[in-house]
């Protein structure tokens, strides 16, 4: 759920992990316009890059605790390509959300869910999903996904604290998303189809799962065109920080809709009916 070209707030690894471990919670804006990274006293940012990223890639190991603690501080990590293996925490000044209240279902898209043969599950085939979701799409030619990112969202899928939708034609899969949970929250990391509709239907599915399940907020990161039509809208870091920290407090259900078995679409139209 990232789209190709967007301002990057990053810095290194170790500097923002450095950063969560001490504060907590979130750091105080450093006036460098990132809500929770300190300033890098001066230093080119290039070069800072340059001479650390091996270091940091060999010596700082993120864990899925630090993982999650980031999430709740705003932030979440990239790579600049699959090859590349420095992660880099991200902190949009604008953030993309999909409001669970406003989403806007398409007509010709809900027709297809209603009398569509494929078939949609939850949380199946982790390694698969990533591997889609980690190949080129159209607009799309690189990747952030590198090897890390794959070893480090799949102990949170291990966890429980990561989650897939998969749609199968058959026995193949030609789409699906996978994401975060965390409190009330889901941060969707991305998605990918194989055919037509498939992204667009696990992406249905996805939402009227969090709405069943009590969920406040649908993170999609960025807003892209493609989410746009459905309702996602970007508001400003701070509107963001609220809605995050409301979203934090108590505890959603994505299991509220069966997970050992496929869902049919009208019952999925039926839940979002249900507002």
């Amino acid at each position: 759920m990232r789209q190709k070209e967007f301002k990057l707030a990053k810095t290194l690894t170790n500097y923002a992990l450095q950063a969560v471990k001490i504060y907590g919670k979130r750091v105080p804006d450093g006036g460098n316009g990132r809500r929770g990274l300190p300033p890098l006293e001066g230093k080119s940012r290039r070069r800072l890059n340059a001479s650390m990223a091996s270091r940091e890639s060999a010596f700082i190991d993120i864990t899925p605790e630090v993982l999650l603690k980031a999430y709740s501080c705003g932030i979440f990590p990239m790579a600049e390509s699959a090859d590349d293996p420095a992660l880099y925490w991200i902190e949009p000044e604008r953030r993309g959300i999909m409001p669970l209240d406003r989403f806007h279902l398409p007509g010709r898209l809900a027709r297809t869910i209603r009398s569509t043969p494929l078939t949609v599950v939850v949380d199946r085939d982790f390694d698969a999903v990533i591997e889609g979701c980690a190949q080129p799409q159209p607009g799309r030619s690189r990747t952030w996904i590198n090897g890390r990112i794959r070893t480090l969202y799949r102990k949170l899928y291990q966890r429980g604290d990561c989650h897939t939708v998969e749609v199968y034609d058959g026995e193949v899969l030609i789409g699906g998303l996978y994401g975060v949970s965390l409190g009330r929250a889901f941060f969707g990391e991305s998605m990918f189809h194989r055919a037509r509709d498939a992204s667009k239907i696990a992406l249905v599915h996805l939402v009227a799962r969090l709405k069943a399940g009590g969920y406040r907020l649908l993170d999609t990161q960025f807003v892209t065109e493609h989410l746009r039509s459905f309702g996602a809208i970007e508001v400003s870091r701070p509107v963001y920080h609220r809605l995050l920290d409301a979203a934090l407090v108590g505890e959603a259900d994505f299991a509220a809709l069966p997970v050992d078995q496929p869902i049919p679409g009208e019952t999925i139209l039926a839940r979002l009916a249900q507002g």
